[in-house]
């Protein structure tokens, strides 16, 4: 059997009221062909937005799409509207209308097909569809999870240009209802509006209607899931400060456990979010900061233990210092003796001048008492640079690895509360 033959069939079990309505009615042609465009006013009903997901960035959907437009072929006699099967719907000429930006999208069949046709006396007809659709939404996840995300649905027209139909929102922004009662799990709606634009292709300009939402994520669950484990690890690691340097298993045990345990928190943290980026997220930055103080504390060790190791008579370190000081006691009193035997040296050559007409010296003996002066006044500079150079090996050198601990007891927690401040400050208020 034809198609023609199939709406034919159909067309004879219709009321009387619709057989006339149908006769003569060709559902290929718009209204108002070749007398101007057909505007269609369109308008949202958002039913759930059940799902976000970063690592396709898309969003799925639930709306009831309702579009209304004026048929003057389909006036008739009355004051009420018919309300008609939405099988009819083959019947009539209806809007091409798609969503832009769609991956999937179904129509509901149960029971039936979730469609409505409603046609007032005036021609005007109200076509109603129920679909749920995932639309891609283009996500900037550098402030993740401190992010706000703006996402759209798109409506055009797949064949009609601007000159054959136009589209509108019937009441503006309040065009788009139902976003009051939503309940999303990570996000919380801040605003949406409306647009009207036109799609520039290269076959025409299609008329567009675009709906803006902006999300805000909830940041509560991920401080509860990510942030405190983090910064308790942070903590636990600054344990080992408090623990005699001597107990190696039980420093290097808390080290090696925390740096793991930070590992496999980095690790759970990433598996919600796309594989492949090219940016570096707001949680990324925190835990490499975490991750580096733990790694900091377990390589403080590492530097107290190898001076305490290389450091002699380490049993006790006070006895060191006292046997330090001794030596350089011992060196400026070198220097000092070695200086006073270089005044008396130049005390004799001002007598031996001052003389020189009396006791007429032999220039040989004069010569020989100058070249034993002048080795003695070398020696003199030399030990004093070695002096200097001494002391600054010395300040280079931890006189007490002990001190070590006691730092960093006082520098790793107050660096880490600064670091905090600033992350915060930035992410939250830049």
């Amino acid at each position: 059997m034809s198609m023609d033959d199939s709406v034919s069939s159909t067309e004879e079990i219709l009321p009387p009221t619709i057989q006339k309505l149908m006769k003569g009615y060709n559902k290929y042609l718009r209204p108002l062909f070749g007398n101007g465009p057909v505007t269609v006013g369109m308008s949202l009903d958002i039913a759930s937005i059940d799902t976000i997901s970063e690592i396709n960035m898309d969003y799925t959907a639930t709306i009831f799409l309702r579009q209304r437009w004026t048929d003057e072929r389909l006036c008739f006699d009355g004051n009420k509207s018919l309300s008609l099967d939405g099988r009819l719907a083959e019947l009539l000429w209806v809007p091409d209308t798609f969503i832009v930006d769609s991956k999937k999208s179904f129509l509901h069949d149960i029971t039936v097909e979730n469609r409505l046709i409603r046609i007032f006396p005036n021609g005007t007809v109200l076509y109603a569809l129920r679909i749920t659709t995932t639309v891609a939404c283009s996500m900037d996840l550098t402030k993740y999870p401190m992010d706000r995300q703006t996402c759209t649905l798109q409506l055009e027209s797949w064949g009609y240009n601007v000159k054959d139909v136009v589209f509108y929102w019937t009441r503006g922004n309040q065009s788009v209802s139902g976003l009051d009662h939503l309940q999303l799990a990570q996000y919380t709606l801040e605003d949406h509006y409306t647009s009207e634009s036109e799609a520039v292709y290269e076959t025409g300009n299609y008329p567009k209607l675009i709906f803006h939402f902006k999300l805000k994520r909830s940041i509560l669950y991920f401080i509860l899931e990510t942030y405190v484990p983090s910064s308790a690890l942070v903590v636990l690691s600054w344990v080992s400060f408090w623990i005699s340097q001597s107990s190696v298993p039980a420093r290097i045990c808390i080290g090696v456990t925390t740096v793991l345990t930070m590992t496999t928190l980095m690790m759970g943290a990433r598996t919600s979010l796309p594989n492949a980026n090219c940016f570096i997220k707001a949680i990324d930055v925190y835990l490499g900061i975490c991750f580096s103080f733990i790694f900091g504390a377990l390589i403080e060790y590492a530097v107290a233990h190898f001076c305490t190791l290389h450091q002699p008579n380490a049993a006790n370190a006070y006895m060191y210092g006292q046997e330090m000081q001794e030596r350089e006691d011992e060196m400026n009193g070198i220097v000092t003796s070695i200086g006073s035997h270089t005044l008396r040296v130049r005390k004799r050559e001002e007598m031996l001048s001052r003389m020189g007409s009396a006791s007429n010296p032999t220039p040989s003996e004069s010569k020989e008492e100058i070249n034993s002066s002048q080795p003695q006044t070398r020696c003199t500079k030399c030990m004093s640079t070695a002096r200097q150079i001494v002391r600054c090996l010395n300040c280079c050198k931890v006189k007490n690895p002990h001190y070590i601990d006691n730092y960093s007891r006082l520098t790793f927690p107050l660096s880490f509360i600064m670091i905090n401040l600033l992350y915060w400050t930035y992410y939250l208020y830049f």
